[in-house]
């Protein structure tokens, strides 16, 4: 997910859910101006938002807006399509809902409001494989399309005090030890796959990567104590990975150390947007649009006028269509 901001951060993570069954989004006529907080673009070219109140919007456009019939009001953090037809939503209450007719209707596959920690990624890598992730280092992970989905815990990603500390506890309390387990991972905010490889980012620095569609990680040396909220393998076959404060950072195709790109901001920066081989926007906070032609090794801010955090993006018809605080935002940026 893209995180929005502090306050948002800390309601994604810690709001508490009271209802025992989902119940079916309103369809609010100002849908495309609430908060919203991811978008894709299908290999069909059809555009899907989600966001705040179980919100699904389609256009064709970008500018004409549809509210897709959703069987929730959890808040939805992450929207994926694997093909033209068939995508995975994720959100509060470790939601997860499945369409089969390109987003026009959502099925409930997993809701589970007594957990009380967000989904806040998916991805998947066939029309079987897939995995979500979320607060607390939440994973699931399906092999047959999400009709089951099956709770998964890294240790490998825990420093070795950490492991240690788990081992001890479940000798002498297995409640306790399992309790403490479901939070001792810090959050896994993002999770993207190049068609070979997957990455991880998250909480506390964590970045990660897995050439086995995450059944095991291998962690990257710490480079930044804070947050990420996105990591891209570039059409030009670099890693880029921003978070907070306007921390970006860069490492060559060939496995180059990670170096820190000049940004000129201190915006939690949310997500990148790749638009060719060698352009590349980071949208953040405060109005913050990061322009990069050249992979990534510098920006040239681009500030929104509005000062609207812009949580997520995809390239489209030439223009930017982002999502945020106020919906979606259409955005043209010269060449």
């Amino acid at each position: 997910m893209r995180q929005l901001f502090v306050t948002v951060i800390s309601l994604v993570m810690l709001l508490p859910t009271v209802a025992a069954e989902p119940k079916q989004a309103w369809q609010a006529p100002l849908a495309s101006k609430s908060l919203l907080l991811d978008i894709a673009l299908t290999p069909a070219g059809k555009l899907v938002a989600v966001g705040d109140r179980g919100h699904i919007l389609l256009s064709t456009d970008g500018q004409n807006w549809q509210q897709a019939q959703v069987p929730v009001t959890s808040m939805l953090t992450s929207v994926f399509f694997i093909d033209a037809n068939t995508g995975w939503a994720v959100g509060h209450d470790a939601t997860i809902l499945k369409t089969e007719d390109a987003g026009q209707s959502w099925q409930v596959q997993q809701y589970l409001p007594e957990v009380e920690k967000p989904l806040l990624d998916v991805v998947f890598k066939n029309a079987d494989q897939g995995m979500a992730v979320g607060a607390y280092g939440q994973v699931y992970r399906t092999e047959d399309g999400g009709q089951n989905w099956q709770y998964e815990f890294h240790g490998e990603l825990l420093p070795v005090e950490d492991v240690e500390y788990l081992e001890e506890l479940k000798l002498e309390d297995e409640a306790l030890y399992l309790d403490e387990r479901g939070s001792i991972l810090p959050h896994f905010n993002r999770i993207e796959t190049d068609g070979r490889t997957l990455y991880l980012a998250g909480e506390l620095g964590l970045m990660a990567k897995s050439n086995d569609f995450g059944k095991t990680w291998q962690a990257f040396d710490e480079i930044y104590q804070g947050s990420f909220f996105d990591i891209v393998r570039t059409q030009a076959g670099n890693l880029v990975v921003v978070g907070l404060r306007g921390h970006v950072f860069r490492s060559l195709r060939n496995g180059t150390p990670w170096q820190m790109s000049k940004t000129d901001t201190t915006a939690l920066l949310n997500d990148v947007v790749l638009v060719d081989d060698n352009r590349l926007l980071v949208l953040g906070n405060s109005g913050t649009l990061l322009v990069s032609d050249d992979d990534g090794q510098s920006f040239v801010e681009h500030r929104q006028a509005d000062g609207k955090s812009l949580v997520a993006g995809v390239w489209f018809q030439n223009k930017l269509i982002a999502v945020s605080d106020v919906g979606i935002k259409t955005i043209t940026i010269d060449k």
